[in-house]
Formats: structure tokens, sequence, C-alpha cells
């Protein structure tokens, strides 16, 4: 098994990706996989948007847009619907990002004070 430090680690906690193992803490691996996932849903809520101007055209579904959110980029698409003026007429949207992005952020919470206190 191959062994990865990061030197931000703060502890001696030790995580396994895929076989390699961490050591240290995988802050850095988080913030990055929440950076890409949330330009991921801006991007999809600028290219609907773009899309539902032309007739016609082939759109996202609303299904993808929601997974995005589920899958991390909660602010993102929050962001991209709000900056694109896109989905803000759908009850559910303008409902249901802000819930899922309060529901990652309470389990955020939850996860760092049950691990890290």
């Amino acid at each position: 098994m191959k062994d990865l430090f990061l030197p931000e680690a703060q502890n001696d906690r030790l995580l396994t990706l895929m076989g390699v193992a961490v050591t240290g803490s995988p802050a850095g691996l988080i913030a990055g996989y929440l950076l890409a996932v949330n330009l991921w849903a801006f991007g999809l809520m600028w290219l609907d948007k773009r899309r539902a101007k032309r007739k016609g055209a082939w759109r996202i579904r609303e299904r993808t847009l929601f997974l995005s959110a589920l899958l991390g980029g909660s602010a993102g698409a929050i962001l991209g619907m709000w900056i694109f003026r896109h989905k803000t007429r759908h009850w559910y949207f303008v409902w249901g990002m802000p819930l899922i992005l309060l529901a990652q952020a309470a389990a955020a919470y939850w996860v760092w004070s049950a691990h890290f206190s």
C-alpha cells in the first residue's frame, strides 16, 4: 500500500482512498471536490438557461440539476439560479435548493463536531 503525506495534517488520522493510505487531513481533497461540483452545478444552470432561450434546444433535466446540488453543488446551483434568473419561478427550486444546502451544512457540522471536537 502506498503512503501519501499531506503536510496540513493536524493529527495522525489515517484515510484510505482507492487503496492509497493518506496520512493527515483530507481537507484539501474535500475542498477541491466541493469547488469542482459547485462550478459544475453553476455551469449547468448557465447552460440550461442558455438553451431555454433557444426554441427547440435540448434541455438539461431538472433531475440532473437537483442531483448536482445533492452531490455537494447546492451553493453553485443557488448562485446560478439567481445570477441567471433561471428556475426562480418553480417553487421546488426556490425552496428545494436552499433546503439541500441547509441539510448539507447541518450534516457537515455534525460530522465536524463528532470527529474533531
